[in-house]
Protein backbone atom coordinates (compact mmCIF):
# COMPACT_ATOMS: atom_id res chain seq x y z
CA UNK A 1 0.00 0.00 0.00
CA UNK A 2 1.25 3.55 -0.64
CA UNK A 3 2.56 5.27 2.00
CA UNK A 4 0.62 8.53 3.27
CA UNK A 5 3.92 11.19 2.18
CA UNK A 6 3.41 10.27 -1.07
CA UNK A 7 -0.24 11.09 -1.40
CA UNK A 8 -0.86 14.17 -2.85
CA UNK A 9 -3.09 16.63 -0.50
CA UNK A 10 -6.31 16.62 -2.59
CA UNK A 11 -6.17 13.82 -4.55
CA UNK A 12 -8.70 13.15 -7.92
CA UNK A 13 -7.64 9.94 -9.46
CA UNK A 14 -7.67 6.62 -7.53
CA UNK A 15 -5.82 4.19 -8.96
CA UNK A 16 -6.04 0.32 -7.45
CA UNK A 17 -3.66 -2.44 -8.70
CA UNK A 18 -4.09 -5.60 -6.98
CA UNK A 19 -1.03 -6.83 -9.12
CA UNK A 20 1.45 -3.91 -8.79
CA UNK A 21 4.70 -5.71 -11.24
CA UNK A 22 5.32 -6.31 -15.03
CA UNK A 23 3.34 -4.45 -17.30
CA UNK A 24 0.26 -4.09 -14.52
CA UNK A 25 3.12 -1.89 -12.59
CA UNK A 26 4.48 -0.15 -15.57
CA UNK A 27 1.02 1.46 -16.55
CA UNK A 28 0.25 2.49 -12.75
CA UNK A 29 3.82 3.99 -12.63
CA UNK A 30 3.07 5.82 -16.13
CA UNK A 31 -0.18 7.57 -15.11
CA UNK A 32 1.09 8.80 -11.65
CA UNK A 33 3.94 10.38 -13.16
CA UNK A 34 2.24 11.95 -16.13
CA UNK A 35 -1.65 12.19 -14.43
CA UNK A 36 -2.06 15.10 -11.69
CA UNK A 37 -3.60 14.13 -8.88
CA UNK A 38 -3.20 10.62 -8.43
CA UNK A 39 -3.39 8.47 -5.42
CA UNK A 40 -2.07 4.94 -5.37
CA UNK A 41 -3.33 1.64 -3.98
CA UNK A 42 -1.81 -1.51 -4.59
CA UNK A 43 -0.43 -4.89 -3.97
CA UNK A 44 2.90 -7.08 -4.73
CA UNK A 45 2.58 -9.32 -7.66
CA UNK A 46 2.47 -12.77 -5.74
CA UNK A 47 -0.51 -15.12 -5.74
CA UNK A 48 -2.50 -13.79 -8.96
CA UNK A 49 -5.45 -15.86 -7.81
CA UNK A 50 -5.82 -14.68 -4.52
CA UNK A 51 -5.60 -11.24 -5.25
CA UNK A 52 -8.12 -11.35 -8.11
CA UNK A 53 -10.21 -13.34 -5.15
CA UNK A 54 -9.88 -11.47 -2.00
CA UNK A 55 -8.43 -7.74 -3.19
CA UNK A 56 -11.67 -6.03 -2.86
CA UNK A 57 -12.08 -6.60 0.36
CA UNK A 58 -8.65 -5.95 1.58
CA UNK A 59 -8.77 -2.69 -0.44
CA UNK A 60 -12.24 -1.55 1.29
CA UNK A 61 -10.44 -1.47 4.82
CA UNK A 62 -7.22 0.37 3.85
CA UNK A 63 -8.63 2.91 1.19
CA UNK A 64 -9.44 6.16 3.30
CA UNK A 65 -12.25 7.73 2.67
CA UNK A 66 -11.34 11.45 1.12
CA UNK A 67 -13.70 13.64 -0.67
CA UNK A 68 -11.70 14.91 -3.33
CA UNK A 69 -11.36 11.70 -5.55
CA UNK A 70 -13.58 11.83 -8.79
CA UNK A 71 -12.08 8.68 -10.62
CA UNK A 72 -11.34 5.31 -10.15
CA UNK A 73 -8.88 3.77 -12.23
CA UNK A 74 -8.38 -0.49 -11.68
CA UNK A 75 -6.95 -3.17 -13.92
CA UNK A 76 -9.45 -6.12 -14.20
CA UNK A 77 -7.48 -8.07 -11.96
CA UNK A 78 -9.52 -6.12 -9.07
CA UNK A 79 -13.87 -7.53 -8.72
CA UNK A 80 -14.70 -3.63 -9.04
CA UNK A 81 -18.01 -4.72 -8.53
CA UNK A 82 -16.93 -6.04 -5.08
CA UNK A 83 -15.19 -2.75 -4.40
CA UNK A 84 -18.05 -0.45 -5.04
CA UNK A 85 -20.54 -2.71 -3.46
CA UNK A 86 -18.52 -2.47 0.13
CA UNK A 87 -17.48 1.41 -0.11
CA UNK A 88 -20.41 3.23 -1.78
CA UNK A 89 -18.50 6.35 -1.83
CA UNK A 90 -16.38 4.82 -4.47
CA UNK A 91 -19.23 3.75 -6.62
CA UNK A 92 -20.17 7.47 -7.25
CA UNK A 93 -16.63 7.83 -8.96
CA UNK A 94 -16.60 7.54 -12.57
CA UNK A 95 -14.78 4.17 -12.39
CA UNK A 96 -12.47 3.14 -15.39
CA UNK A 97 -11.44 -0.68 -15.60
CA UNK A 98 -8.24 -1.28 -17.77
CA UNK A 99 -7.90 -5.39 -18.62
CA UNK A 100 -4.46 -6.30 -19.50
CA UNK A 101 -5.99 -9.30 -20.14
CA UNK A 102 -8.82 -11.09 -20.09
CA UNK A 103 -10.52 -14.63 -18.11
CA UNK A 104 -12.62 -15.84 -20.98
CA UNK A 105 -9.92 -16.78 -23.42
CA UNK A 106 -7.15 -16.92 -21.05
CA UNK A 107 -5.64 -20.85 -22.56
CA UNK A 108 -5.58 -22.95 -20.02
CA UNK A 109 -4.51 -26.87 -20.55
CA UNK A 110 -7.62 -28.65 -20.11
CA UNK A 111 -10.94 -26.75 -20.54
CA UNK A 112 -11.80 -28.43 -16.58
CA UNK A 113 -9.41 -26.39 -15.14
CA UNK A 114 -10.66 -23.32 -16.23
CA UNK A 115 -12.02 -21.17 -12.80
CA UNK A 116 -15.54 -19.84 -13.45
CA UNK A 117 -15.31 -17.44 -11.32
CA UNK A 118 -12.61 -15.59 -12.35
CA UNK A 119 -14.21 -14.56 -15.72
CA UNK A 120 -17.55 -14.21 -13.91
CA UNK A 121 -15.72 -11.68 -11.84
CA UNK A 122 -14.60 -9.61 -15.36
CA UNK A 123 -18.15 -9.72 -16.77
CA UNK A 124 -19.50 -7.72 -13.00
CA UNK A 125 -16.60 -5.61 -12.98
CA UNK A 126 -17.34 -4.19 -17.21
CA UNK A 127 -21.03 -3.79 -15.59
CA UNK A 128 -20.51 -1.64 -12.86
CA UNK A 129 -17.74 0.46 -14.56
CA UNK A 130 -18.30 3.78 -16.66
CA UNK A 131 -15.46 2.99 -19.19
CA UNK A 132 -13.72 -0.20 -19.89
CA UNK A 133 -10.89 0.19 -21.39
CA UNK A 134 -8.96 -2.52 -23.74
CA UNK A 135 -4.67 -2.78 -24.57
CA UNK A 136 -5.82 -4.51 -28.52
CA UNK A 137 -8.76 -4.95 -30.56
CA UNK A 138 -7.84 -8.78 -29.73
CA UNK A 139 -8.27 -8.28 -26.13
CA UNK A 140 -11.54 -6.38 -26.38
CA UNK A 141 -13.44 -8.45 -29.82
CA UNK A 142 -12.36 -11.64 -28.13
CA UNK A 143 -13.99 -11.17 -24.30
CA UNK A 144 -17.16 -9.35 -25.81
CA UNK A 145 -17.23 -12.40 -28.42
CA UNK A 146 -17.12 -15.07 -25.44
CA UNK A 147 -19.23 -13.49 -22.61
CA UNK A 148 -22.66 -15.64 -24.20
CA UNK A 149 -20.57 -19.10 -24.83
CA UNK A 150 -18.87 -18.90 -21.15
CA UNK A 151 -22.48 -17.87 -19.23
CA UNK A 152 -23.45 -20.98 -20.77
CA UNK A 153 -21.72 -23.10 -18.21
CA UNK A 154 -24.29 -21.77 -15.89
CA UNK A 155 -27.02 -24.46 -15.51
CA UNK A 156 -29.45 -22.62 -15.54
CA UNK A 157 -31.55 -18.95 -15.13
CA UNK A 158 -28.80 -17.40 -17.32
CA UNK A 159 -28.22 -13.65 -17.45
CA UNK A 160 -28.81 -12.45 -21.24
CA UNK A 161 -27.59 -10.20 -23.65
CA UNK A 162 -24.56 -8.97 -20.85
CA UNK A 163 -21.79 -8.12 -24.67
CA UNK A 164 -25.11 -5.84 -25.38
CA UNK A 165 -24.63 -4.35 -21.97
CA UNK A 166 -20.77 -3.52 -21.68
CA UNK A 167 -19.73 -3.12 -25.78
CA UNK A 168 -21.07 0.43 -25.72
CA UNK A 169 -18.66 0.88 -22.49
CA UNK A 170 -15.34 -0.27 -24.37
CA UNK A 171 -12.94 1.02 -26.13
CA UNK A 172 -9.30 0.11 -27.08
CA UNK A 173 -5.93 2.09 -25.96
CA UNK A 174 -2.93 0.51 -26.57
CA UNK A 175 -0.74 -0.18 -24.08
CA UNK A 176 1.64 2.88 -23.40
CA UNK A 177 5.10 1.35 -23.84
CA UNK A 178 7.77 3.40 -23.00
CA UNK A 179 10.81 2.86 -25.28
CA UNK A 180 14.58 3.63 -23.90
CA UNK A 181 17.34 5.23 -25.61
CA UNK A 182 19.43 2.03 -27.01
CA UNK A 183 21.63 4.20 -29.07
CA UNK A 184 24.44 3.49 -27.22
CA UNK A 185 24.33 0.09 -26.38
CA UNK A 186 23.16 -0.97 -29.97
CA UNK A 187 26.39 0.80 -31.20
CA UNK A 188 28.65 -1.25 -28.48
CA UNK A 189 26.48 -4.57 -29.91
CA UNK A 190 26.34 -4.06 -33.70
CA UNK A 191 29.44 -4.54 -35.11
CA UNK A 192 29.15 -7.32 -37.14
CA UNK A 193 29.45 -6.50 -40.60
CA UNK A 194 28.81 -10.58 -41.93
CA UNK A 195 25.54 -11.38 -42.27
CA UNK A 196 23.86 -13.61 -38.65
CA UNK A 197 23.64 -16.98 -39.22
CA UNK A 198 22.80 -20.53 -37.64
CA UNK A 199 25.93 -22.26 -39.19
CA UNK A 200 26.87 -25.91 -38.39
CA UNK A 201 29.31 -26.76 -35.86
CA UNK A 202 31.67 -29.42 -36.39
CA UNK A 203 31.19 -31.28 -32.88
CA UNK A 204 35.33 -32.72 -33.54
CA UNK A 205 38.33 -30.69 -32.09
CA UNK A 206 40.61 -29.33 -34.73
CA UNK A 207 44.24 -31.28 -34.10
CA UNK A 208 46.17 -29.34 -36.99
CA UNK A 209 47.40 -27.18 -34.79
CA UNK A 210 46.90 -23.50 -33.00
CA UNK A 211 43.25 -22.25 -34.22
CA UNK A 212 44.08 -18.53 -36.45
CA UNK A 213 42.73 -15.66 -34.40
CA UNK A 214 40.07 -14.36 -36.34
CA UNK A 215 38.47 -10.48 -35.73
CA UNK A 216 35.14 -9.43 -35.69
CA UNK A 217 35.33 -8.71 -39.79
CA UNK A 218 36.50 -12.20 -40.52
CA UNK A 219 34.20 -14.38 -38.71
CA UNK A 220 29.94 -14.72 -38.54
CA UNK A 221 28.48 -14.60 -35.49
CA UNK A 222 25.99 -17.45 -34.72
CA UNK A 223 22.71 -16.10 -34.71
CA UNK A 224 21.52 -15.08 -31.13
CA UNK A 225 17.90 -16.40 -30.35
CA UNK A 226 15.51 -14.14 -27.55
CA UNK A 227 13.10 -15.46 -25.60
CA UNK A 228 12.03 -12.67 -23.50
CA UNK A 229 8.50 -14.05 -21.96
CA UNK A 230 6.92 -14.91 -18.74
CA UNK A 231 8.30 -18.98 -17.55
CA UNK A 232 4.38 -19.62 -17.78
CA UNK A 233 2.29 -22.69 -20.02
CA UNK A 234 0.21 -19.98 -21.77
CA UNK A 235 3.81 -18.78 -23.68
CA UNK A 236 4.08 -22.28 -25.59
CA UNK A 237 7.73 -22.82 -23.82
CA UNK A 238 7.52 -26.89 -24.98
CA UNK A 239 7.47 -25.78 -28.40
CA UNK A 240 10.32 -23.08 -28.44
CA UNK A 241 12.32 -25.61 -26.38
CA UNK A 242 11.58 -28.42 -28.58
CA UNK A 243 12.61 -26.55 -31.99
CA UNK A 244 15.58 -25.25 -30.45
CA UNK A 245 16.75 -29.00 -29.47
CA UNK A 246 15.92 -29.77 -33.17
CA UNK A 247 18.24 -27.26 -34.47
CA UNK A 248 20.65 -28.57 -32.36
CA UNK A 249 21.11 -32.35 -33.30
CA UNK A 250 21.23 -30.58 -36.53
CA UNK A 251 24.72 -29.70 -35.60
CA UNK A 252 23.58 -25.84 -36.13
CA UNK A 253 25.12 -23.18 -33.97
CA UNK A 254 23.34 -20.38 -32.07
CA UNK A 255 23.20 -18.62 -28.90
CA UNK A 256 20.42 -18.43 -26.65
CA UNK A 257 19.58 -15.70 -24.09
CA UNK A 258 15.99 -16.71 -21.90
CA UNK A 259 14.53 -14.01 -20.19
CA UNK A 260 11.42 -13.12 -18.49
CA UNK A 261 9.79 -13.29 -14.86
CA UNK A 262 9.14 -16.12 -12.94
CA UNK A 263 6.43 -17.40 -10.92
CA UNK A 264 5.72 -20.33 -8.34
CA UNK A 265 5.13 -22.94 -10.66
CA UNK A 266 7.39 -22.90 -13.68
CA UNK A 267 7.12 -25.33 -16.20
CA UNK A 268 9.65 -28.58 -16.03
CA UNK A 269 10.87 -27.63 -19.81
CA UNK A 270 13.17 -24.72 -18.70
CA UNK A 271 14.93 -26.56 -16.22
CA UNK A 272 15.60 -29.58 -18.62
CA UNK A 273 16.33 -26.86 -20.97
CA UNK A 274 18.94 -25.53 -19.49
CA UNK A 275 21.09 -28.67 -19.32
CA UNK A 276 20.60 -29.49 -22.85
CA UNK A 277 20.68 -26.69 -24.19
CA UNK A 278 23.76 -24.97 -22.00
CA UNK A 279 26.68 -24.59 -24.81
CA UNK A 280 25.02 -22.43 -26.30
CA UNK A 281 23.04 -19.81 -23.55
CA UNK A 282 24.08 -16.81 -22.95
CA UNK A 283 21.88 -15.21 -20.62
CA UNK A 284 18.87 -17.35 -18.50
CA UNK A 285 16.70 -15.64 -16.26
CA UNK A 286 15.32 -12.63 -15.69
CA UNK A 287 17.68 -9.16 -15.43
CA UNK A 288 16.99 -7.41 -12.47
CA UNK A 289 18.38 -4.43 -14.13
CA UNK A 290 16.46 -2.89 -16.73
CA UNK A 291 19.54 -1.86 -18.49
CA UNK A 292 20.99 -5.60 -18.65
CA UNK A 293 17.55 -6.80 -19.93
CA UNK A 294 18.11 -3.76 -22.85
CA UNK A 295 21.95 -4.87 -23.04
CA UNK A 296 20.96 -8.45 -23.64
CA UNK A 297 18.10 -7.55 -26.77
CA UNK A 298 19.95 -5.25 -28.24
CA UNK A 299 23.17 -8.31 -28.34
CA UNK A 300 20.53 -10.23 -30.04
CA UNK A 301 19.44 -10.75 -33.50
CA UNK A 302 16.07 -12.43 -33.52
CA UNK A 303 12.76 -12.44 -30.62
CA UNK A 304 10.46 -15.47 -30.75
CA UNK A 305 6.87 -16.14 -29.58
CA UNK A 306 5.62 -19.16 -29.23
CA UNK A 307 2.97 -18.21 -27.40
CA UNK A 308 -1.02 -19.60 -26.99
CA UNK A 309 -1.72 -16.44 -25.81
CA UNK A 310 -0.96 -12.64 -25.97
CA UNK A 311 -3.12 -9.70 -25.77
CA UNK A 312 -0.46 -7.29 -26.31
CA UNK A 313 3.12 -8.32 -26.84
CA UNK A 314 4.92 -5.57 -24.93
CA UNK A 315 8.50 -7.71 -24.62
CA UNK A 316 8.37 -8.44 -28.47
CA UNK A 317 7.86 -4.75 -29.19
CA UNK A 318 10.43 -3.89 -26.69
CA UNK A 319 13.10 -6.59 -28.28
CA UNK A 320 12.28 -4.86 -31.80
CA UNK A 321 12.99 -1.79 -30.47
CA UNK A 322 16.09 -3.05 -29.52
CA UNK A 323 17.01 -4.38 -33.20
CA UNK A 324 15.86 -7.98 -32.96
CA UNK A 325 13.54 -9.15 -35.90
CA UNK A 326 10.31 -9.89 -34.61
CA UNK A 327 9.46 -14.22 -35.62
CA UNK A 328 5.77 -14.73 -34.03
CA UNK A 329 2.61 -16.68 -35.14
CA UNK A 330 0.30 -14.68 -37.05
CA UNK A 331 -2.50 -14.42 -34.54
CA UNK A 332 -3.40 -12.99 -31.13
CA UNK A 333 -2.48 -9.71 -31.28
CA UNK A 334 0.35 -9.69 -33.66
CA UNK A 335 -1.25 -8.71 -36.66
CA UNK A 336 -2.27 -5.33 -34.55
CA UNK A 337 1.22 -4.38 -33.88
CA UNK A 338 3.81 -5.84 -36.90
CA UNK A 339 3.17 -5.86 -40.59
CA UNK A 340 1.73 -9.05 -41.98
CA UNK A 341 4.62 -10.06 -43.98
CA UNK A 342 6.43 -10.33 -40.86
CA UNK A 343 3.99 -12.88 -39.47
CA UNK A 344 4.07 -16.43 -39.77
CA UNK A 345 2.08 -19.51 -39.50
CA UNK A 346 2.39 -21.83 -36.36
CA UNK A 347 4.04 -24.63 -38.20
CA UNK A 348 6.98 -21.84 -39.78
CA UNK A 349 7.46 -20.26 -36.05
Amino acid sequence: MQSEEETPSSPSVLLVEPFYGGSHKQLIDLLKDDVDGCCVFSLPDKKWHWRARTSALYFSQNIPPCPTYRVLFSSSVLNLCELVALRPDLARLKKVLYFHENQLVYPVRKDQERDFQYGYNQVLSCLVADVVVFNSLFNMNSFLSSICSFMKKIPDHRPSDLDHMIRPKCLVLSFPVQFPDVDRLLNKHEVEPEPHTAQSEDPRPSTSGPVPHLDSGDQVKPLHIVWPHRWEHDKNPELFFSTLLRLKDKHLNFHLSVLGETFTDVPEIFSKARCLLDPHILSWGFQDRKEDYYRVLCDADVVVSTAKHEFFGVAMLEAVHCGCFPLCPKALVYPEIFPVPLLNTGAAV
